[in-house]
């Protein structure tokens, strides 16, 4: 089975002001969303909800000293704020159970990750 990874980006400020009505909806979403990889066959093996990107550290290597900043990598309005690890051996019916994630008015990236052979995930 290949491996893909699923990335939730959204603006963040949106969904910190969502009533718990609304998160609570948001949230009845992603548990339609993995019922529905469970029963056509995918396998979730990862992935969580991630706090707000102003809790991040961003490491950066400026020559021969790295730098340790608060705050996302990037700034930007969207962010991730969370993933899934799906393994499927059919990434077209996973793309359309991905639709359900979708129709919230938000962009969904999919991409295959990497193995390498001697390295565990």
């Amino acid at each position: 089975m290949t491996k893909y990874m699923v990335l939730l980006p959204a603006n963040e400020a949106s969904w910190a002001e969502s009533t718990p009505e609304e998160k609570a909806a948001g949230y009845e979403v992603h548990g339609r969303f993995a019922a529905l990889l469970a029963e056509r066959g995918h396998e979730v093996t990862g992935g969580a909800e991630l706090h707000h990107s102003s809790k991040a550290k961003t490491l950066r290597g400026t020559g021969a000293e790295v730098a340790i900043t608060d705050g996302p990598f990037a700034e930007t309005v969207e962010q991730v704020t969370g993933f899934y690890i799906v393994e499927t051996d059919d990434l077209e019916d996973m793309l359309e159970c991905c639709k359900v994630l979708a129709d919230r008015d938000t962009a969904i990236e999919v991409r295959e990750v990497v193995e390498h052979e001697g390295m565990s995930a």
